[in-house]
């Protein structure tokens, strides 16, 4: 049985950073066909996906809304998935859920790979 867990929001002040963490009990992050990502939703909006690692963690790949402020990458080791966030905006605000799956029918670029879900974790910027 898999089971994911966020950690790490929190509130900051525009400018700041935070750093998300998630772990995967029963699962394998190291594993090539593992997909893994990073989503967020915000009230009133739909969710997105803002991040996402595969291949060994050799390939990302994000959203415009984040690319150049938050950096997606794994310790194998720890099995352990992170979510470096810099630069935050208020926008920015939203919870923040880790998700992970197997690019097994699916590539990891499809909603339908990432199976398994965080409860989330709220991340508040303020001005």
């Amino acid at each position: 049985q898999v089971r994911v867990v966020e950690s790490g929001g929190g509130s900051v002040q525009a400018g700041g950073s935070l750093r998300l963490s998630c772990a995967a009990s029963g699962y394998t992050m190291s594993y090539s066909r593992a997909c893994m990502g990073w989503f967020r939703q915000a009230p009133g909006k739909e969710r997105e996906r803002i991040a996402r690692i595969w291949s060994g963690g050799g390939v990302t790949a994000y959203a415009d809304s984040v690319k150049d402020r938050f950096t997606i990458s794994q310790d194998n080791a720890k099995n352990t998935l992170y979510l470096q966030m810099n630069s935050l905006k208020p926008e920015d605000t939203a919870i923040y859920y880790c998700a992970v799956g197997w690019n097994s029918g699916a590539s990891c670029a499809s909603p339908a790979a990432y199976v398994y879900w965080g409860q989330g974790t709220q991340v508040a910027v303020s001005s």
